[in-house]
């Protein structure tokens, strides 16, 4: 077969779902064991994958969906329980005492607010955090899903306290070989990172600018009452000063600090700045923009997730104390992964499966309290002593969380393992490259040098696949390196590129938006909510492609492998 026919093959899974998701509007529930089905029989049969490995493929992934799973509970179950202690009353309450104007609210809890969630713990934590509490402060649940979703962008490249860059690239390459590469041109590895480290924060922090930008126009034109792009355009130098109240501090701390705390620190400062400017009302507009009357919501902005306040009894919550929940979540998460006496205390919870069915290289874990699920289940557990709550209300809590969480659980067992069958296809019968390597090899070939301007593209097909910035690292960093090479380009900024594409990937990942959308309640509307993010997503892997094809043919940024 034809490479080209093989890269179609390939593709064909990701295209069934783009197709039927996008273009019909499909529910998730029917297109992704469709898409699952596709995978398994190309893999079975045009790639020759042995049915064991297929099998040990799948259980890999039933088993990071029983991850994800977890996260999307803990941040369900903190919503629920904070609901019925009466802390969300008085969030929503404290926001519209900084600002009863929706953009404002957005940028802060959306932007500022998900960035530091991000920086602290990745894995989709922002979407899964974010959303329930735009939900409660007042948001359609659609709007909530999409601006988490959004956000997926700028500062995914350091979630976790830098696991994309730190695990994704630096175990994506091949480090013994580059460095000597590095050493013969009197440089060395730590430099070499560092330089992708810089690099991918000045990409995202110039595309960054314009992203709180985007949240504002997308909510006006898709969830006002006048359908008008340009009716946030009012907003527009308070949107652009808390790109950059994030932005700077973020590349600030990449240059001098390194990958593990530019989200964590542009997240936090660009909060703080922005609450104090807003209170201030510092290049706040006159007009105040709010959504339409709840009766006039399109019904398909509701999600299943009851968020109604009146009908509970419960005490008045100071705003510190409601507050303090959030708090304590960032500061654990920030702990576990920088403190690692006690990252590895909640690592010896851990369940581990290495070799699955004896497949060298297919392993699995269940991480019950290290996973960000783990976390916030602890705090929910803290908060009902923090908030005096009765146990009667917690288990109200507990079931209203696990009721929401059934539909996702059905989505990802089936959308989880198609990715991980396509992922490990490398190892067949017929000597051909794992699924999405080959349709990135494919592109590579077919446009030659103006390759660089697809290259974030390639990482965000990557991370379409796995949900994961990190895995897309995993998967593609190496590929990158080489198609620089062949190129004669500086290979650190291509694989910059990488990285920056595969955050950008994240908004659009079909898992992601299960998972969002599970917190809210608003599953089987996919298709809708991948029809907004592809739009700023197409923003991004455009604008980060114009600038790596700047930065090679305009600026000619070398880098130390090409001294020589």
């Amino acid at each position: 077969m034809s490479s080209g026919f093989l890269a179609l093959l390939a593709f064909l899974p990701i295209l069934t779902a783009g197709v039927l998701l996008v273009g019909f509007r499909a529910p998730a529930k029917y297109v992704m064991p469709l898409t699952y089905v596709i995978a398994v029989v190309v893999a079975l049969t045009a790639w020759g994958v042995s049915p064991s490995r297929v099998i040990s493929s799948t259980i890999q992934g039933l088993l990071q969906s029983a991850g994800l799973l977890w996260i999307i509970f803990g941040a369900l179950l903190l919503l629920n329980t904070l609901k019925h202690s009466g802390a969300v009353s008085t969030i929503r309450s404290g926001f519209t005492a900084i600002s009863p104007d929706r953009r404002i609210q957005v940028i802060l809890i959306a932007w500022l607010f998900g960035s530091f969630i991000e920086g602290a713990s990745g894995f989709g934590t922002p979407a899964a955090v974010a959303a329930p509490l735009m939900v409660a402060v007042g948001f359609p649940a659609m709007a909530a899903v999409v601006f988490g979703l959004i956000i997926q962008s700028t500062p995914v490249s350091f979630g976790a306290v830098g696991t994309p860059l730190i695990v994704g690239v630096q175990s994506g390459l091949d480090q013994t070989a580059i460095t000597g590469e590095l050493v013969a041109n009197g440089s060395n590895w730590q430099h070499f990172f560092h330089l992708i480290t810089s690099e991918v924060a000045i990409l995202h922090a110039i595309c960054g600018t314009f992203m709180p930008l985007f949240l504002v126009v997308i909510m006006t034109r898709f969830f006002g009452k006048n359908k008008s792009w340009t009716e946030g355009l009012s907003i527009a130098p308070f949107a652009i000063m808390a790109a950059c109240a994030m932005t700077v501090p973020y590349v600030l701390a990449a240059v001098f600090l390194g990958a593990e705390f530019p989200s964590i620190l542009g997240g936090l400062v660009g909060l703080a700045l922005m609450t104090l400017a807003a209170k201030q009302r510092i290049l706040v507009p006159r007009d105040t923009w709010d959504f339409p009357e709840k009766s006039a919501w399109a019904k398909e902005w509701f999600g299943k997730v009851d968020i109604k306040l009146e009908n509970l009894s419960r005490q008045k919550i100071s705003l510190a104390l409601a507050w303090t929940p959030y708090v304590i979540l960032a500061l654990v998460l920030v702990l576990s992964r920088t403190f690692v006496p006690f990252g590895d205390l909640l690592k010896s919870a851990n369940v581990m499966f290495n070799g699955i069915m004896g497949e060298e290289g297919i392993n699995g874990d269940f991480s019950l309290l290290f996973s960000p699920g783990g976390i916030l289940v602890m705090i929910c557990m803290m908060t009902v002593f923090l908030h005096r709550m009765s146990l009667s209300d917690f288990a109200a809590a507990i079931r209203e969380s696990t009721t929401t969480i059934a539909g996702a659980g059905f989505v990802l067992i089936f959308t989880v393992p198609m990715v991980r069958v396509m992922i490990n296809s490398g190892v067949n019968a017929n000597d051909l490259q794992s699924m999405p390597i080959l349709v990135a090899d494919w592109v590579a070939m077919q446009v030659g040098a103006v390759y660089p301007f697809f290259a974030p593209a390639v990482g965000a097909l990557g991370a379409f696949l796995a949900g994961s910035n990190t895995v897309s690292n995993l998967m593609l960093s190496q590929f990158q390196f080489s198609v620089a090479e062949g190129l004669g380009l500086s290979s650190a900024l291509m694989v910059a590129g990488q990285s920056v594409g595969a955050a950008a990937g994240n908004m659009i990942a079909i898992h992601n938006v299960v998972a969002a959308s599970a917190t809210v309640g608003l599953l089987g509307r996919e298709g809708a909510t991948l029809r907004i993010t592809i739009l700023p997503t197409i923003y991004y892997l455009c604008f980060s492609g114009i600038l790596l094809c700047v930065g090679f043919y305009v600026l000619g940024i070398n880098d130390p492998l090409l001294l020589n």
